[in-house]
């Protein structure tokens, strides 16, 4: 089994930094892309950033400049700095990573973490 845990979320004032971070674990052969998405309240879950395996970078428009996201592949991890925050950036956000398991190593499968809070008050 694989699983995605999300940590470093929590409440933080407009300007403040936030830190997450997401590890894969379990029957993992190889990750792929990885991803942070983000779902406001009552809105649709939409891409924040990605990064593939050998470190390439895509932004969202709303967080270029401001979001950073970063992976350490020894340990299956992609991280997500956030400076500058706005309350707008109010969202859970979900880890998401393309993994090969040992058993089908031709065909990757998406594997999502649970979520973690990020609330930015004004």
């Amino acid at each position: 089994q694989v699983q995605l845990v999300e940590s470093g979320g929590g409440l933080v004032q407009a300007g403040g930094s936030l830190r997450l971070s997401c590890a894969a674990s379990g029957n993992i052969f190889s990750i792929n892309t990885m991803a942070w998405y983000r779902q406001p309240p009552g809105k649709q879950r939409a891409l924040v950033a990605t990064i593939t395996s050998g470190g390439s970078t895509n932004y969202a428009d709303s967080v270029k400049g401001r979001f950073t996201i970063s992976r350490d592949n020894a340990k299956n991890t992609v991280y997500l700095q956030m400076i500058s925050l706005k309350p707008e950036d109010t969202a859970v956000y979900f880890c998401d990573a393309l993994i090969y398991i040992p058993s089908n190593r031709l065909t990757p499968y998406h594997y999502w973490g649970q979520g973690t809070q990020v609330t930015v008050s004004s």
